[in-house]
């Protein structure tokens, strides 16, 4: 029996189980067993992939820009106006389906910020199975630094499917990564030290690590009510955790009511816009602005002024070091000190080293070795 068919058989045994206390040790066993399944058909379809020379031609878009942004939805939902709305990309436009199938990348100018767009072409339900372009499609949102879900106004309800094809590929939306460490060993069997109060016993957490060939290892788990599926998901290791925003296009072909109906029935979380008459794009670019969740740091070199006017814009939480990264792999090797002004110094000057966390629109000057 091959790969997909082991993945079937379990698939039909979850599917025809009733769910509950005595049945749910079971369960997580047999989707710990299926998600390795599919993590090895995954590497192998990867190998067979890169042996025969095959690739992903027209999908492969180098990052570019401070973050990059990944439009994701159903066909003709709008996506390359959009694209066309927020960067000064020339994404083809047609009233028909499938117009775009490569990735077409925009570059979106924002408060000091180059945000990289990518409309990607329209999935469809099954795309994480395989049907259309979908898995070439989802698999580049798994870099992406926001999915970006746009909606036709008229259809709401692909919001739904279109997160559920996200979680098929192993991409959670708006989730974080579980707080647990898993620190393998080469001795000593298997070490669970649970912190706080948990959906899974500990026997059930011992049983997926065994299932993914784990049998020494220290484990400490900090996650208020970690389930099964979390627990698969650190040991899959090919998860992302990525934010996300939905908009609605189209509003401008519906009044007012119409649009309140369709927050009543799916939730506020979407930003209403018309892409095709330019309705809400100011408002979005600073939504996606904000949720990528960026900080300004501006520099400043020994004997000029500091410079206001392009502020360098970096991830919130990030460091010294990250600064130095980014202006060249090789400043990290030659850095002396950095000298910081600003709310993350305790005073104006202050020398700093490579881990000191920065804070929008700190001023720093680095110093390199001589």
């Amino acid at each position: 029996m091959g790969i997909p068919e082991k993945i079937k058989a379990i698939e039909d045994e979850i599917h025809k189980t009733q769910i509950n206390k005595a049945t749910e040790h079971h369960v997580g066993l047999l989707k710990a067993k299926m998600a390795r399944l599919r993590r090895d058909m995954e590497e192998n379809t990867q190998k067979r992939t890169l042996s025969t020379g095959g690739g992903a031609s027209g999908f492969d878009v180098r990052k570019g820009g401070d973050a990059t942004v990944i439009l994701i939805g159903l066909p003709s939902v709008g996506k390359s106006t959009l694209l066309n709305r927020l960067t000064n990309a020339k994404s083809k436009v047609a009233s028909y389906q499938f117009t775009t199938l490569t990735a077409v990348p925009g570059m979106m100018h924002y408060r000091g910020s180059n945000i990289q767009i990518l409309d990607m072409p329209g999935i469809i339900e099954g795309a994480a199975a395989g049907k259309g372009l979908g898995k070439k499609v989802l698999s580049i949102a798994r870099s992406a630094d926001l999915v970006l879900i746009v909606l036709d106004v008229f259809q709401p309800h692909h919001l739904a499917i279109i997160k559920k094809e996200l979680y098929g590929i192993g991409i959670r939306v708006d989730q974080k990564p579980p707080d647990l460490v898993i620190e393998k060993a080469s001795a000593g069997g298997l070490s669970v030290n649970i912190l706080v109060p948990i959906k899974i016993s500990e026997k059930l957490v011992q049983e997926i690590l065994l299932t993914y060939g784990i049998r020494n290892c220290r484990v400490v788990i900090r996650e208020q009510g970690l389930s099964d599926d979390q627990l698969i998901d650190v040991l899959s290791g090919n998860r992302s955790y990525i934010p996300s925003l939905a908009v609605l296009n189209k509003i401008d072909l519906v009044n007012q009511g119409f649009v309140r109906e369709v927050q009543s029935k799916i939730g506020s979380n979407f930003i209403p816009i018309s892409a095709d008459v330019n309705v809400n794009i100011e408002a979005l670019k600073e939504d996606i602005y904000k949720k990528l969740d960026f900080i300004r740091i501006y520099m400043h070199q020994k004997g000029k002024e500091t410079d206001f006017k392009e502020p360098m814009i970096m991830q919130n939480g990030s460091n010294v070091g990250d600064i130095c990264n980014k202006i060249h792999r090789s400043m990290i090797r030659d850095f002396k000190y950095a000298q910081i002004w600003g709310k993350s110094a305790k005073f104006g000057g202050q020398k700093v080293g490579t881990d000191h966390l920065l804070i929008d629109e700190d001023v720093i000057t680095i110093t390199k070795k001589i």
